[in-house]
């Protein structure tokens, strides 16, 4: 399908379409499979996950900001018709299947691993875990809003808000190419879950879909649970997580170990670095296997801003992992063991720094899982556009969130101002 057909310059907004359209059939793949529960639907819910998509490029942050664009001969040109209003939007994506959304990234990330855009890390395929609070509310609140107790001196207040676990692949750069990470899918938390229960669904719903995506899971401390090791490691799978002082044995066993036995010298980036390794430790009897235990002592060098001087803070980090030794070696284990932070820094900051992914669209449990996936589309979309289309010359000097801006341009570059919405 030719998104916007003739010989007419392509703009920036249209070169992504037009590579979406090429590269992962964005109209008749990707999003031509989500559906909602409406009877006579007048207007089909691919053309609204196709706006959606354009307000997450454009980073506009409201329907209300898309609807004061919905007349744009841009809409008119690509979906045939104008936007719908922005009640209209909020209510078919409360009526949406978000299952339909799931099919489409998967569509994107078939796509790319056929194009070979997704190589794994030295024959590991890696993937991050987190878990993130998209909003909080003393007034707002809806059925799926989990509660919890606010007390601000001798005043109780109860606090509604939405959290959901997110899974981020994090492949390895191409030559001449930046990495392109892939959000793959997220899982809203219940009313009287943790996080962990909520990891473990959405992971099972993962690996029936990506059986063969990753081989390793980066998660925090707080996921660092016999449940989950187990789970992961029942279907073939090894994971990393931060070690903290809740897994007390453990922890006391490692920290005797650490005080017994030099460290060895090493480095991480620019970073000079006393490691510890200790694998086969069986002080962690729920987990079904023997685990091992990695401390890295760091030492950096910073420039006060302040006064020009040198300082060298030192930081101290403990991973408990699955990964054998003889395949994964310290020092590659302490660089996946900081890769964790990927899912933080390119995924939820620039989700809701740059994306305004944590702007409550529609304040329904149904919407809000519907409108995630849909900012996962855009951005995964837009990730590969960035790394994989535009030339190195081009890229050079601007960053992801500059091209924002001449896309909302070539937008409201449409919009006749004297047409009444």
């Amino acid at each position: 399908m030719e998104a916007f057909p003739g010989k007419e310059r392509l703009t920036i907004l249209r070169r992504l379409i037009a590579y979406a359209e090429k590269v992962f059939q964005l109209s008749n793949s990707v999003v031509a499979g989500v559906v909602d529960r409406r009877r006579q639907p007048r207007i089909p819910a691919s053309h609204i996950v196709k706006s959606v998509a354009a307000l997450f490029w454009t980073r506009m942050g409201s329907l209300n900001a898309l609807e004061l664009a919905a007349h744009s001969s841009f809409f008119r040109r690509w979906l045939g018709q104008s936007v719908c209003s922005a009640d209209s939007v909020g209510r078919v994506t409360a009526l949406m299947d978000a299952e339909g959304l799931r099919r489409g990234i998967h569509h994107l990330y078939d796509r790319l691993k056929r194009n070979k855009a997704l190589p794994d890390q030295g024959g590991l395929g890696v993937a991050a875990l987190d878990g993130h609070e998209s909003h909080a509310s003393y007034r707002r609140h809806c059925p799926g809003c989990l509660e919890r107790t606010i007390r601000t001196g001798q005043t109780e207040r109860t606090q509604y808000y939405h959290r959901q676990v997110t899974l981020m692949l994090l492949p390895g750069a191409r030559p001449g190419c930046d990495p392109v990470r892939l959000l793959l899918d997220h899982e809203p938390q219940r009313a009287g879950e943790d996080a962990v229960a909520t990891a473990l669904r959405l992971l099972e719903r993962v690996l029936g879909s990506y059986p063969r995506g990753f081989d390793l899971v980066l998660a925090d401390a707080l996921y660092s649970t016999a449940p989950l090791f187990n789970f992961l490691l029942a279907r073939g799978k090894h994971v990393l997580t931060v070690l903290k002082d809740d897994r007390r044995n453990l922890y006391q066993d490692a920290t005797a170990l650490f005080a017994a036995f030099p460290a060895k010298a090493g480095s991480f980036r620019s970073r000079k670095c006393l490691w510890w390794d200790f694998p086969g430790l069986l002080s962690w009897p729920q987990v079904n296997v023997p685990v091992r235990v990695i401390r890295s002592q760091e030492t950096r060098t910073v420039r006060r801003q302040l006064d020009g001087k040198d300082e060298t803070p030192t930081s101290d980090w403990i991973w408990v992992t699955t990964l054998p030794e003889q395949s994964v070696s310290t020092g590659r284990a302490v660089a996946l063991g900081h890769q964790r932070w990927d899912i933080e820094n390119h995924g939820f900051n620039e989700l809701v720094n740059g994306w305004h992914a944590d702007h409550i669209y529609k304040h329904d449990p149904n919407a809000i899982e519907c409108f995630l996936p849909m900012a996962f589309l855009a951005c995964n979309i837009f990730q590969a556009f960035f790394a994989l289309n535009l030339k190195p010359q081009i890229r050079k000097g601007r960053t992801r969130a500059f091209w924002s801006t001449p896309m909302a341009a070539e937008i409201l570059d449409g919009v006749n101002p004297t047409l009444s919405p």
